[in-house]
């Protein structure tokens, strides 16, 4: 793993006159009980060049821009890990062949981590606004409580199906005077 940016060589072709085969890069979700410890697995395709050694996983806060880098051997997946809840994180991978060379970039993959609520505010009177990112497959409940001791639902999500932001809006927030809330993922 590194930080900051590093040069990659480039290679345009192997040994057989093709280019580099890169990759279907594709997100499996893992999640832990613990704040600041979510995990994302991925997983590509192999590449078809025989030239092929192993494979670098990059990831960061941007596309392009990729902070972080791991050599995955000949692993076609990997789980990254201490992943921040609500935080966007960027995946690529390259192909790279028994001298160092690294084929171009993969497309680029992005994840939303789970796991945190953000209030917005009141939206309309008496009426309070939230934000949380969702993780497919998975469906939420946003429960709430005066005490923090007995939890209400106060509503559910449907089944994901993408990874991304939904909003969420608890229309009888100004009947209380304290109001704490919690998000359950299922």
């Amino acid at each position: 793993m590194f930080l900051g940016k590093e040069s990659r060589k480039s290679c345009t072709s192997t040994g057989r006159g093709g280019r580099w085969g890169i990759f279907l890069l594709a997100l499996f979700l893992g999640f832990s009980n613990a704040p600041g410890a979510q995990n994302v697995r991925l997983l590509w395709n192999p590449s078809k060049s025989p030239a092929a050694a192993g494979y670098f996983l990059y990831y960061g806060p941007e596309q392009g821009v990729y902070t972080n880098k791991i050599d995955m051997g000949s692993s076609t997946t990997a789980s990254v890990s201490g992943l921040r809840e609500g935080q966007t994180y960027h995946f690529a991978v390259t192909a790279y062949n028994s001298s160092g060379v690294e084929s171009a970039l993969s497309s680029d993959v992005s994840y939303i981590t789970p796991g945190l609520l953000r209030l917005l505010g009141t939206v309309n009177i008496g009426s309070m606004g939230m934000a949380f990112p969702v993780a497919p497959n998975h469906w939420y409940e946003v429960q709430a409580s005066e005490d923090m001791q007995a939890w209400t639902t106060i509503g559910r999500t449907d089944l994901a199906t993408s990874n991304a932001w939904t909003q969420f809006s608890d229309p009888q927030a100004g009947q209380f005077s304290t109001r704490f809330y919690r998000l359950v993922l299922h």
